[in-house]
């Protein structure tokens, strides 16, 4: 499964024709750096790649005023066929990103448990202050988000809860061992 090509074909399937800067602009109204790993800088190569995979292709050229020649793209039959393949992966695959502070838990025998204590403080400040931005951009979303999307917000919430409260474990051993 591939977070960009599932979007990108999913924005031409659902807006038609687009060029890749509606793409683009697409990509950042639904806010998918909130919650996938799409960066909307990459869409760009993702469409010249699916354009010679025969996924999307070129429908037309056009300027609007001084801006460059933009290329429009629309979907195949192909990418209609990708799209599902993307999509239907994408709902069946269960992941557990990894997390760097895993690996850097493993490496922490020169730290002395204030230092531990500490630098775990901090990080579950990050996690409380990332958990209050989703949050904040919930409720200013929430009057524009259709269909589905509100559960996309419910479930990135879910998770920042989790983790937090994970943070509060770890602090609690921590401190029981100092």
């Amino acid at each position: 499964m591939n977070s960009t090509r599932l979007f990108a074909l999913s924005a031409l399937a659902r807006g038609g024709a687009m060029h890749g800067y509606a793409i683009r602009q697409a990509a950042q109204l639904d806010r998918t750096e909130l919650w996938t790993d799409v960066k909307p800088g990459s869409l760009y190569n993702a469409l010249k790649r699916m354009t010679d995979e025969g996924l999307v292709r070129v429908a037309r050229t056009e300027r609007d005023g001084n801006p460059p020649e933009r290329t429009i793209f629309e979907i195949t039959e192909a990418g209609r066929a990708e799209l599902t393949k993307q999509r239907d992966s994408a709902l069946a695959d269960v992941r557990l990103l990894p997390d760097p502070v895993d690996l850097a838990l493993q490496f922490t025998p020169d730290l002395s448990p204030g230092q531990l204590v500490a630098a775990f403080t901090a990080r579950r400040q990050a996690v409380a202050e990332q958990l209050a931005r989703f949050r904040r951009e919930q409720v200013t979303a929430a009057p524009d988000l259709v269909g589905l999307e509100p559960l996309i917000f419910e479930h990135c919430v879910a998770r920042l809860e989790a983790d937090l409260a994970w943070h509060d474990r770890v602090l609690s051993r921590l401190e029981e061992t100092t």
